[in-house]
């Protein structure tokens, strides 16, 4: 009878809409790859997902709008990863932690964080997402370094100027290590977790 399985009526399901978008920011990764930022053009994205032009200036209104909303989602995964392992109690293991989950999504998406750094001077919205992004990244540190004893304050030996040093050290480690192979990304992060679990000793 009607009402006796509300959960069915309520069931969740992905509208067409989101779907489409996520094979657009799919497909630009993918063109990313192939042609790089310059020469991949909207044109190219709309034929990678399937579309007309006209159909993807109804989600995006540029190629910069497509590869803004790529950056949003990959740094949104990023953070996701790496967030409940900086809450761990024990600092190094929360160190450890954090970098493991940081490489493996610079592994999957590391064109996309290249990208991203490349043109956050540029391209204002990229900017602003990659600066609060690290913003968020420094806060979780200065929290890890806070918990090991490093004192707070605005000093260069405290913890939220070792966080700041630590977070941008490792950004562009990893951002020269994941253009060679996962090997050498997976060593860059080996030397900066024993760095930065030299200061939380």
């Amino acid at each position: 009878m009607p009402g006796d399985h509300p959960a069915r009526s309520r069931r969740s399901t992905e509208r067409k809409g989101d779907v489409r978008e996520r094979a657009i920011l799919d497909i630009c990764e993918a063109l990313l790859a192939q042609k790089g930022y310059d020469a991949m053009t909207v044109g190219d994205i709309a034929q990678g997902a399937g579309i007309t032009r006209g159909a993807l200036y109804f989600y995006f209104g540029s190629k910069q709008e497509v590869v803004t909303a790529l950056v949003a989602r990959t740094v949104e995964h990023l953070w996701e990863r790496s967030r409940a392992t900086a809450e761990t109690d024990d600092p190094r293991q929360a160190i450890a932690a954090a970098m493991q989950r940081t490489v493996e999504l610079w592994n999957e998406h590391g064109l996309v964080m290249r990208t991203a750094i490349d043109l956050s001077l540029t391209v204002l919205e990229i900017g602003e997402l990659w600066s609060h992004t690290a913003d968020l990244f420094i806060a979780a540190i200065t929290a890890v370094l806070e918990r090991a004893g490093v004192p707070i304050g605005t000093e260069p030996e405290q913890a939220p100027a070792m966080a700041r040093a630590l977070c941008w050290m490792i950004e562009r480690t990893f951002y020269h290590a994941s253009q060679d192979s996962h090997e050498e990304l997976q060593k860059a992060s080996s030397t900066c977790g024993l760095i930065s679990a030299g200061l939380t000793t």
